[in-house]
């Protein structure tokens, strides 16, 4: 066992397997097997380590500081505090035993070198300290000082100036001690963390739908009727991830939102209260589905602030929740039902869950699969490709009329002619393919006899014959006479000079 725990260390256990189970050892001796011997296998115990416990307490532990564990001195009276109990009971007890055992010894050096201690009972003698004849009456006189209890049998006398110094050293050393020790007692007393243990978290947290959306949730509790002044709450998710720039960060914190814009992050805690993170694109579970939350390693650290209402105190309840404890698909049962005059709260359904429908994707897939799903998209992708097909179709076009000889070029006309004529049946398909994008009401519109293309050319054409007509229009009576005529005087030319001059304008 031992060469077994030395070889594979402490991450596995030994489980002991044998043939025989509880049913059949119910059962009489003849039906009952020979048992096998036992064997041993090695099973790896699965361990997670948690950054913070589910009773609130990190798990975190500062080494190697070497000089810098003098700070702890520099500020005694904190590490005082944050000392457990029964340290801070045995520097108690420490402390005091010391500081009356060396005040003790003083008064009993003062007795002894003024020779008290021997001349105490000759009756013309005064003492400096009465009826103080060795050192456990000097202890007693010490303890009946600091403890002003005065039983009046021993007292100091006026003939001993030392003595009367060393009373008031003894005053004010001890109100220092006890102001020191009874005030860290009280603080300690004070501390307002057991007030965390009647906080309660729900021991697992579910997701499910919520007002149609995904939503993270868990359960706070207040067992006191005491309530929690300004109670707040935040949540910390601990992931480890690498950046772009290769840099690991080791239980990176990343905020969820539990309602900080909206101020549901301020409870009022007097009955049970379900947390909620809404899971959108600004979450970082928005890639998180429940197939993927099995390979995840996150911690969710929940951390629940307010003043305690009896001391005023501020008091802070921790818990986290692990991948592990994070149920897909189930809602917490509800809790308060009414009664006759008041609402009970039952805390036996506290902790309990029950499954609901609820889609397995993350709401990345969800929105993906949304939009596919949407009748809008498809009728702008085919007009996108359509549309890159007619340019790659007109660059084609004007390649190979670039590629023809000028005489074929001059027979069709002018060089970019064919372009622009390729650049209308273009603009005419492209506005057939945006009339696709319209809605129905417009399409129909559009489709109207009334509004045909051939009404459309006929303006066009009227408007470019329009501006030639206004032309003339503005010009002077003699220039529009003079134009007049020279119509007139071409219509009466011979057929030879109309020949002549329609090739000089040609």
């Amino acid at each position: 066992m031992s060469a077994l725990r030395r070889k594979f260390g402490d991450d596995y256990q030994v489980v002991t397997t044998s043939s025989s189970s509880a049913g059949l050892q119910g059962q009489g001796p003849q039906q009952q097997p020979q048992q096998q011997p036992q064997q041993q296998q090695l099973v790896p115990r699965k361990k997670r380590q948690r950054f913070v416990d589910k009773n609130g307490r990190c798990n975190v532990q500062h080494g190697n500081l070497g000089s810098e564990t003098s700070r702890y001195l520099s500020d005694l009276f904190t590490t005082l505090v944050d000392l457990k109990w029964r340290w801070n009971l045995f520097i108690f007890i420490l402390t005091y035993t010391v500081a009356w055992l060396f005040m003790a010894s003083m008064w009993w050096v003062i007795a002894y070198t003024r020779g008290d201690l021997n001349k105490a009972h000759v009756g013309n003698y005064t003492p400096c300290v009465a009826n103080v004849y060795n050192f456990p009456s000097a202890f007693l006189f010490f303890i009946e000082t600091e403890a002003t209890i005065g039983y009046g049998y021993r007292y100091i006398t006026d003939k001993c100036p030392e003595g009367i110094i060393l009373f008031l050293f003894q005053s004010i050393l001890g109100s220092i001690v006890d102001a020191f020790l009874i005030g860290c007692m009280f603080i300690k007393m004070s501390q307002p963390k057991k007030r965390a243990e009647t906080l309660m978290f729900s021991e697992h947290s579910v997701i499910s739908m919520r007002d149609g959306k995904l939503t993270l949730m868990f359960r706070v509790g207040n067992l006191r009727n005491s309530h929690m002044v300004s109670a707040q709450i935040r949540c910390k998710l601990l992931k480890s991830r690498q950046t772009p720039e290769g840099e690991f960060l080791p239980l990176d914190q990343l905020e969820l939102d539990v309602g900080f814009s909206t101020g549901a992050d301020q409870l009022f805690l007097v009955s049970p209260l379900t947390i909620c993170h809404v899971i959108d694109a600004k979450s970082p579970f928005y890639d998180l589905s429940q197939r993927s939350m099995q390979a995840e390693q996150f911690e969710i650290v929940v951390i629940l602030e307010g003043i305690v209402e009896t001391t005023g105190m501020t008091c802070q309840a921790r818990t986290s929740y692990t991948e592990d404890e994070v149920l897909w698909g189930h809602r917490f049962f509800p809790v308060i039902s009414l009664e006759e005059g008041f609402f009970k709260v039952d805390y036996s359904q506290f902790h309990a869950t029950f499954e609901v429908p609820t889609p397995p994707y993350s709401v990345k897939e969800q929105e993906e699969m949304l939009l596919m799903s949407s009748p809008l998209i498809a009728p702008a992708i085919t007009n996108t490709k359509e549309r890159n097909n007619s340019v790659e179709c007109l660059d084609g076009i004007d390649d190979i009329s670039t590629k023809l000889p000028s005489k074929l070029q001059k027979i069709t006309g002018r060089e970019d002619f064919p372009k622009k004529l390729l650049r209308m049946s273009s603009t005419t398909s492209e506005k057939a393919y945006s009339l696709g994008d319209l809605p129905m009401k417009l399409q129909r519109i559009s489709s109207v006899p009334g509004n045909s293309e051939e009404k459309l050319v006929s303006k066009t054409t009227k408007m470019l014959s329009d501006p030639i007509s206004q032309s003339v229009a503005d010009l002077p009576p003699k220039l529009q006479k003079m134009s007049g005529g020279a119509a007139r005087m071409e219509g009466n030319l011979p057929a030879k000079l109309r020949k002549m001059n329609s090739d000089r304008f040609t």
